[in-house]
This record gives C-alpha cells, sequence and structure tokens, in this order.
C-alpha cells in the first residue's frame, strides 16, 4: 500500500509543478523562519497618584488594565493602552488620550534625566495639570530599558500605519503587524483605612528660668509628585530635613556646655503630611494648644521657622504672612539673617516675600500658614520665590537638584543667625562678620550622607507608615542630638475625612506580544484557499488518471 501511494505521489510531481510548489514550499518556510521573539516582556510601573483631600478627588481613580497598545500617533486611541516617551509627552497629546476615552496610559521615562533638561522642565510644569484633571484612566509611568523601547518602536510602526494613503496597505499591513496586549498584575485600587502619617518632636532645653521663650524649627519630610513611588524630594524638602538635623547636631554641641546654654528652648518639629496641606503639623498644633495644658507652644513662643527647599540658587526668600513688628524676636532674626548674609556671605541676595493666609484656597500656600492659623509668629525660608514653584511637587526633584556646598552655606547662614538671636549678640556689640560656628564644627560629609540617604528612597506621604525606615531613622538621628524624642501620629476621621490615600501605586506590568483579530481571520482564509487548491489538484489528478 505504501509503495503504490509513493508512486502516486511521485507520479503527481512529475507531472505538476503547481502541485510540487504547493506542497513543499510551507515546509521550507517553517524550516528557515528565525527564532521567535520572546512573547512577553515583564516591568515595574509607578501608578499616578490617587488621592482625596477635603473631600476633592484627585488624579487617576482606576488601576486595571488589560488592553492592546497605541502610541499617541494612531487615529483611534478608545480602549487602547497609549504609550508614550517623555520626548514625545506635551499636555495636548496626554488630553488627546483622555479624550478619546483611552484604555490606559503608559508615559515611558529615561533612565537619565539629566541628558534632557528641556523636557523634565516642560515636565515638570506639566504635572500639577496632570493631578488637577481627575480622570477613570488608568495613568502609569514606567523607566525605559531596552525591550520597552523596542515595544514602543514597534507599536509607533503600527500605530502611523493607519495614516497611510492606501486602505489595502493599512489592511495587509494590520493583519501582519505585532501587537503587544498590555496587563497589570494588581487588583482594583481601593481606600487605605486607618493610615497613620508620623511626625517627631524633639528639644534641648534652654537655661536660666521657668517662662524662658521658646523657638520653634519646623521642617516636613514627605515628598511628593505625579507618581508616590518615583517621588524622592531631594530639595523639598530632603535639603529642610537635613538642614534641621544639621541645626539639631550643632545647638546641641552649644546647649551641652553651660557657658554657652543659652535662655532659650529650641523645639524642633519634623512633621509629615507637608505636601498634603500640613496634615502632621494641624494635629500636632491641635495636641499642643486644645488638648493639653502644659506645652512650649502654650508659654512663651518668641517665633517658628520652617525649612522648605533650601538646597539651591543664590537666593533666600523669608516667606511671611505678616511683616515682624520692630522689637520682636522674628525681626531680630529678619534684621540678624540681613546682617549674616551681608557680611558673611555677600552672594546669597536674602528678601522677605509677604503673603497673606488665604483660607479660601484649597491648601495653604506654605507650612508656616498652619502657626500662623493659630497665632503662633512664623515664617518659612526658602530659595524659592512662590509656593507654586513647580519644584515642590515634582518626580523630577531628584539628588543632583541638591548643590551640597550651597545647602552647606545655606545651613552655617541659618545657624548664625540663630545664634546671633539667641545670644543676642548684635546688642552686645559683635560684629557682622564674627563667625560662631567654625568650619571645623561643621560636617558637610555628615550632611552630604544624610541627603544621600532621604533621597535614595521615595517618601511619599502614602508609602511612609509608622513602621517605616524613614521614620524610625528620623528618629535615630534626633535622638542622638535632642531630648524627649517622641512621636505623633495623625489618622484621617472616619466620617468626614480630611484626607484618603489609595493602594495599588505600584504594579507589575506584563506585554504580550499578540497578533490582531483579523489575523486570524486572514490566516482562517489562507489556509482555506490552500486545502481547496491542494483539493482541486487532487481531484484534476485523479480525473486524467
Amino acid at each position: 500500500m505504501f509503495e503504490e501511494a509513493s508512486e502516486v505521489f511521485d507520479n503527481m510531481f512529475k507531472s505538476s509543478f503547481p502541485l510540487t510548489f504547493i506542497v513543499f514550499i510551507p515546509a521550507v518556510l517553517i524550516l528557515v523562519s528565525p527564532l521567535p521573539a520572546e512573547a512577553a516582556h515583564e516591568f515595574t510601573v509607578y501608578r499616578m497618584q490617587q488621592y482625596d483631600l477635603q473631600g476633592q478627588p484627585y488624579g487617576t481613580r482606576n488601576a486595571i488594565l488589560n488592553t492592546e497598545a497605541r502610541t499617541v500617533e494612531a487615529e483611534v486611541l478608545s480602549r487602547r493602552c497609549v504609550i508614550m516617551r517623555l520626548v514625545d509627552f506635551s499636555y495636548e497629546r496626554y488630553q488627546k488620550a483622555l479624550r478619546q476615552s483611552a484604555g490606559a496610559v503608559v508615559i515611558i521615562l529615561p533612565k537619565n534625566m539629566s541628558t534632557m533638561p528641556q523636557d523634565i522642565v516642560q515636565f515638570m510644569e506639566l504635572e500639577p495639570e496632570m493631578l488637577a484633571t481627575e480622570t477613570v484612566v488608568p495613568v502609569y509611568f514606567a523607566l525605559e530599558d531596552d525591550e520597552l523601547l523596542s515595544i514602543y518602536t514597534q507599536t509607533l510602526t503600527s500605530s502611523s500605519s493607519q495614516g497611510s494613503s492606501s486602505a489595502a496597505e493599512v489592511l495587509i499591513h494590520t493583519a501582519t503587524a505585532n501587537g503587544f496586549q498590555m496587563v497589570t498584575s494588581g487588583a482594583q485600587s481601593k481606600a487605605v483605612s486607618d493610615w497613620a502619617i508620623t511626625s517627631l518632636e524633639g528639644r534641648l532645653a534652654g537655661t536660666g528660668g521657668e517662662d524662658l521663650p521658646t523657638i520653634v524649627l519646623v521642617a516636613h519630610y514627605d515628598s511628593f509628585g505625579v507618581a508616590p513611588w518615583l517621588s524622592y524630594g531631594a530639595d523639598s524638602n530632603g535639603s529642610g530635613v537635613s538642614m534641621l538635623l544639621e541645626l539639631a547636631r550643632l545647638f546641641s554641641r552649644l546647649y551641652t556646655y553651660k557657658r554657652t546654654h543659652a535662655g532659650y528652648n529650641l523645639l524642633f518639629f519634623v512633621s509629615g503630611g507637608g505636601k498634603f496641606n500640613y496634615q502632621g503639623t494641624k494635629r500636632w498644633l491641635e495636641d499642643n494648644l486644645d488638648h493639653t495644658d502644659s506645652s512650649l507652644l502654650q508659654d512663651n513662643v518668641a517665633f517658628v521657622l520652617c525649612l522648605d527647599t533650601l538646597g539651591n540658587g543664590d537666593n533666600l526668600h523669608l516667606h511671611v504672612s505678616k511683616p515682624p513688628k520692630e522689637g520682636t524676636a522674628q525681626y531680630a532674626l529678619l534684621k540678624e539673617m540681613e546682617t549674616v548674609a551681608s557680611n558673611q556671605y555677600p552672594e546669597v541676595k536674602f528678601s522677605m516675600v509677604h503673603k497673606k493666609i488665604n483660607l479660601a484656597d484649597d491648601t495653604l500656600a506654605w507650612e508656616h500658614e498652619r502657626f500662623g492659623i493659630r497665632r503662633l509668629p512664623a515664617f518659612t525660608l526658602s530659595h524659592l520665590n512662590s509656593h507654586r514653584e513647580v519644584q515642590r511637587s515634582s518626580i523630577m526633584d531628584v539628588r543632583p537638584h541638591v548643590d551640597l556646598r550651597k545647602l552647606s552655606r545655606n545651613t552655617k547662614l541659618i545657624a548664625e543667625s540663630l545664634a546671633r538671636v539667641i545670644y543676642n549678640l548684635t546688642e552686645k556689640g559683635a560684629p557682622g562678620d564674627l563667625q560662631i560656628f567654625t568650619e571645623q564644627m561643621m560636617q558637610e560629609e555628615q550632611l552630604s550622607s544624610v541627603v544621600d540617604w532621604l533621597t535614595a528612597q521615595p517618601r511619599a506621604a502614602q508609602l511612609v507608615d509608622k513602621d517605616s525606615s524613614v521614620v524610625s531613622t528620623l528618629e535615630y538621628h534626633l535622638g542622638r542630638y535632642l531630648k524627649d524624642v517622641r512621636r505623633h501620629y495623625v489618622k484621617a476621621d472616619k466620617r468626614d475625612p480630611e484626607f484618603v490615600f489609595y493602594d495599588q501605586l505600584k504594579q507589575t506590568m506584563n506585554a504580550y506580544r499578540v497578533k490582531p483579530a483579523i489575523f486570524d481571520l486572514l490566516l482562517a482564509f489562507c489556509i482555506a484557499a490552500y486545502l481547496g487548491v491542494i483539493y482541486l489538484h487532487m481531484e484534476m489528478y485523479l480525473l486524467r488518471h
């Protein structure tokens, strides 16, 4: 039987070249085809902010993604995952994706941000606008790698081909091109219950009596940006926290010796939730002013100095809600800072910026306004001229944004100014160029290590719980220099919460290589045609023989 079949096929192939072509060509193509490419690529994605503040929702309200990828060049984006690189990103393109009800948006960020400064500045300006627009479209960020860029390039080619002038070309390319199905591994986001924002307090007690004036030094440690897991907050406010810890170290040395132990209490407060309308500071003030009879804040507060974004620039602005009156401690600090800046650091341009508290705004401008509402004399020192500067809330605020030399200079300028106030040096006739803290007392290496540590991890308020290493390490550093270091917690009210955080902020995404649905139809048609041709040739051969 096998010999007969062999003879039939031998005669068929000898008498019919087309039949030989039909049978053997597919086998040859299978044998010589290249090895299949990777079927999937797995990478980490970071979701855009999702939170509620004073009952107002912000950011994206969705986390689930399972849809095919397109670039923004495609004409139809509905129910597609729109991927775009930072260099191609614009608010108009972002809005195009939202208007067309895209299934998701994935923005690819370069690993080395410093190579594209213009794109960084543009993106920093757009971050607040993105957050201000509530959307149900999941928005993710990913750090580029070779595989992800390859996916983007192939998707771009596929998306661009849809604008071809020939309908036939579009159909053929659509049927044969590679596509990618983007799928997240996590669940839908939900509100996090009983989240505690932690703040830390420590003090250096003055000498000479019970009713001593108190100087309060404040800095919030949390960071903020369009994506919590990418918010490192180097300048805002890693620089402020680093400066506060260095000031605690310097003055703890002075307060160790009887000769230099001043008649001022120094109260240090590292606040949490600063980027969410200063929730940690608000609760701390309530606990100290409303719920206790013994607090340094209830007695004789000379002034409150908040430190915010001080790691760059040659400008220093003292932001006040109410200009200080002559003869007050806050006026003395203002004058001493002018003296130290002009005599010891002439390159620094120091000025006072007056802005009244606007209670009609959704959020306060500066942290000192929390104290001003409670009628405590306070101001914020920053190298930024306005609270609206985009550097205060950007994922682009990373370690290179802090100039260690300028941060060290600013720290020494503030330390000298504070020392001149608490020791009353001007009235004692001390010259403006007198230096209390010598270069040997300043430890720039320690300042650098603290900045490096703070900027090595994201510190968004949603990520720093009471058991976080950020909190425990800050507590350790404060405990080295200060007394009575303690924690303060704030939780949102369950009935009427001022803030609500959500989970699923970091996920794993898979890009699966797929063919479009029309490819299956085309493949089925080709197979049917192929089998039909074979059948017809077989029938014709049998009829002839």
